[in-house]
């Protein structure tokens, strides 16, 4: 290619048709970001054609055919009388950008996910078709889910993942139950099934659908095996069905969606269409007054047998799983909820790799990764965490790079920072092994960072790289070199522990060296631009990508409490970039971030700002009635707009915020309840979490009434001396405590003392 003049017959040949010079527009299009060595990691460029190409099928597929029962964000988003609605005169393709939610219902220990959509709608299957369930009756009334303004849609927690949707008219019922069960090393998914038509014959409908809820997913053939009672799908997928249906009917893309033939087609046992969009219904007859039940079962992929001893039922495993972690009780329900269905999402996304999500981000980045493990060791899941832990380093280049996507400077900083915080919260020796691919690691971010360069202001800092997708184009971003530095920090912390003085003492050197680097390059930033906070990357004026250096404070504590710059870009942030009580991203989510906005929550109440306790509030408001966030949240529809429907970084940072109301680590010692919201304490009820390890050892927290006092109690378990530990409950004394394992009587501040401002809501509290 160096001989050839490829650039020149590209050019003429765009000209010839009339086309735009593509060298050109390239060129332009990276000049809104800084050079980087990889403009573009190649994982996301083929995750976003995968996506778009699907969305050209939906394109092709959906506006024509517009009779056809389609999932729910469909029926929202392409009626002109909802709040959903989005014209496609220009839109490339068709994709959903309005309703990404789902739930997914899973076993601890099997890394396979089926969601289930906010009107019930079953995808058992990763990436596959669907099920979904009507009822029709002789008259032409019909409940169809997807087009109903509302359901009752729940999660039920107890034993196992169950999430159960009702619908109701005057006169007909629709409820289903869904279920993953592991009867053995092949899991399998369970619907259950009740219909009622009180007044006349209808019919239920168990439909075969060609989509999920990203669109289009073909079906090429369907044989319904008489024999076995049950549905072959593409001759690979059996639905089996409890009872032998009444009637079978199927359809093709020339006759349209099955719907139209439940009445008259006729009994058909295939179905074959060349489009992919074959589609089938299997009838049920209702008799007025009589409630029918139904079962369907969905076996799915077998477990490998290398895991198949470790597959237990799954109401055993969830018990096993859960077993001594960090337990909630406190008297709001909603929130209560909202905790337990956290901790089952962050358990059964790391059933092997550590992923983001059960679908659209079914797959693994280091810095997702890295925060989630960070919330189940602070749930205490110690023996999983070391499990996902050790599969690191399959992913570590000959270099020391740890790569998820090419292009992301943070993650080293981030693999380091994560194993130092395992080390310090469970004792545990890190083998030798690991830790010469740590040292790696730490080498790797020494030699990555730009030393020589001639711009004052980029010197010593990493390059420039994607980073974070949400903080904007390339640019040399703080959130790598924070990242970065706390990774050093920790190596020489590990260096010291386990390894030697010499190799310490040089990353301990080559951490102050990075610290200088970023401080000298905030400095040389002019203050109008940067207004006193920290902006995303020296190039850049005060933005919603500031967000990013708030990593500074929370998780990595770089930066003291109250620390001016920290508390200037908080402030900018929220007068600028909050929206409905959450934080809205600009840059790609465009839309309200659930994660991003606990994350400014933990700067405010580790700057004991009470603004804290409205941004928890309005994250439990933005989540699902099944207790669940996608990564960002429609303004209008309240619906998710961007990422994975359940995702897990939004479930560890809801767990992070509600352990540290009740246990936050400061520097070398604990401080305890001071996030603790006051009517809680007013309820007449007691409260409680624990236990959750801490670099001292593991620590529970309880306060409970007597007669008209608090009591508080903290147990521990110190691994040596106690560190300084102190309660600062609000609306209470603080409280040196000397030692764990008794009763501390709580005493109310006067109300002078409790008045303050809240900034966040801009409310006297």
């Amino acid at each position: 290619m160096k001989w050839l003049p490829w650039k020149y017959v590209i050019q003429h040949a765009a000209r010839s048709y009339g086309l735009i010079d593509p060298l050109d527009f390239l060129a332009r299009l990276r000049n809104f970001s800084q050079p980087s060595e990889v403009q573009e990691p190649i994982e996301l460029l083929r995750a976003g054609i995968l996506f778009h190409a699907r969305g050209l099928i939906n394109t092709k597929a959906i506006q024509h055919n517009l009779d056809w029962i389609w999932p729910f964000w469909v029926e929202k988003q392409f009626n002109p009388r909802d709040s959903s609605f989005i014209p496609r005169g220009f839109s490339f393709s068709h994709v959903n950008l309005t309703h990404r939610n789902w739930t997914a219902m899973a076993h601890p220990e099997i890394a396979q996910y089926p969601i289930v959509d906010p009107r019930g709608l079953l995808t058992p299957f990763f990436d596959g078709w669907s099920i979904d369930c009507w009822i029709f009756t002789s008259d032409g009334q019909r409940l169809i889910p997807a087009k109903q303004a509302a359901v009752q849609q729940d999660l039920h927690l107890q034993d196992n993942l169950e999430i159960r949707t009702r619908l109701q008219t005057p006169e007909l019922h629709l409820s289903q139950r869904v279920r993953l069960e592991a009867p053995g090393a092949r899991p399998e998914v369970l619907l259950e099934l009740e219909a009622l038509s009180s007044f006349q014959k209808a019919w239920l409908i168990i439909a075969l659908r060609p989509y999920n809820p990203e669109g289009i997913q073909f079906i090429d053939r369907i044989v319904f095996d008489t024999a076995q009672n049950q549905w072959l799908v593409n001759k690979g997928s059996r639905v089996c069905f409890g009872e032998t249906p009444d009637r079978i009917r199927m359809s093709n893309y020339a006759q349209g969606d099955v719907q139209n033939r439940v009445f008259n087609g006729a009994q058909e046992e295939s179905v074959r269409c060349e489009v992919g969009l074959a589609s089938a219904a299997a009838l049920y007859a209702l008799e007025p007054g009589q409630t029918r039940e139904l079962e369907v079962r969905i076996p799915l992929d077998s477990v490998p047998q290398s895991r198949g001893s470790e597959v237990c039922s799954s109401n055993q495993a969830w018990s096993y799983a859960l077993d001594g972690s960090a337990s909630l009780s406190i008297p709001d329900p909603r929130l209560q909820f909202l905790y337990d269905a956290a901790v089952r999402t962050l358990l059964f996304l790391s059933a092997e790799d550590v992923v983001p999500g059960p679908y659209t981000y079914k797959r693994f980045w280091f810095r997702d990764a890295c925060l989630m493990i960070n919330a189940l060791l602070a749930l205490g899941c110690l023996d999983r965490s070391r499990r996902v832990l050790d599969r690191f380093f399959r992913r570590q280049k000959g270099s020391g790079y740890f790569q998820s996507q090419k292009g992301e400077w943070d993650s080293n900083g981030q693999v380091l920072w994560i194993f130092d915080r395992y080390q310090r919260l469970t004792a545990r020796v890190l083998p030798d092994r690991q830790l010469q691919a740590l040292w790696k690691g730490a080498r790797w971010i020494e030699k990555k960072r730009l030393s020589k360069s001639k711009e004052k202001k980029y010197r010593g800092l990493l390059p420039p790289g994607f980073s974070a997708e949400h903080l904007g184009p390339n640019d040399y971003y703080y959130w790598d070199d924070f990242w970065s530095l706390a990774g050093l920090q920790c190596a020489a912390r590990l260096a010291g522990r386990f390894d030697s003085p010499g190799r310490r003492d040089h990353y301990s050197k080559i951490a102050r060296e990075l610290e200088e680097a970023i401080e000298s390059s905030i400095a040389a930033i002019p203050e109008e631009q940067k207004q006193g906070g920290i902006p995303a990357s020296p190039n850049r004026r005060m933005d919603a990508g500031a967000v990013g250096s708030l990593a500074a404070d929370y998780p990595l504590q770089l930066k003291g409490p109250k620390d001016q710059a920290i508390r200037r870009t908080v402030d900018f942030l929220i007068s600028n970039c909050f929206h409905q009580g959450g934080f809205f991203q600009d840059m790609i989510h465009s839309g309200v971030n659930p994660y991003l906005t606990l994350s400014i929550a933990q700067t405010l109440l580790r700057n004991e700002d009470p603004g804290y306790r409205d941004l928890i509030r309005s994250t439990a408001d933005l989540a699902s009635s099944t207790g669940q966030w996608p990564e960002a949240v429609h303004p209008f529809t309240g619906g998710g707009c961007m990422g994975d429907g359940q995702h897990g970084w939004a479930a560890a940072e809801w767990v992070m915020i509600i352990r540290n109301l009740f246990v936050r680590e400061e520097g070398d010692g604990l401080v305890l309840g001071s996030g603790i919201f006051p009517e809680w304490l007013e309820s007449g009820k007691s409260l409680f979490f624990g236990p959750t390890p801490t670099p001292h050892g593991p620590v529970s927290l309880e306060i409970r009434h007597e007669g008209l006092d608090r009591v508080l109690r903290f147990e521990a378990e110190w691994r040596g001396k106690q560190p300084e530990c102190q309660a600062r409950i609000p609306g209470f004394q603080a409280i040196q405590l000397e030692e764990a394992n008794r009763d501390y009587r709580l005493s109310r501040m006067n109300i002078e003392q409790r008045c303050f401002r809240c900034r966040a809501s801009g409310s006297e509290s």
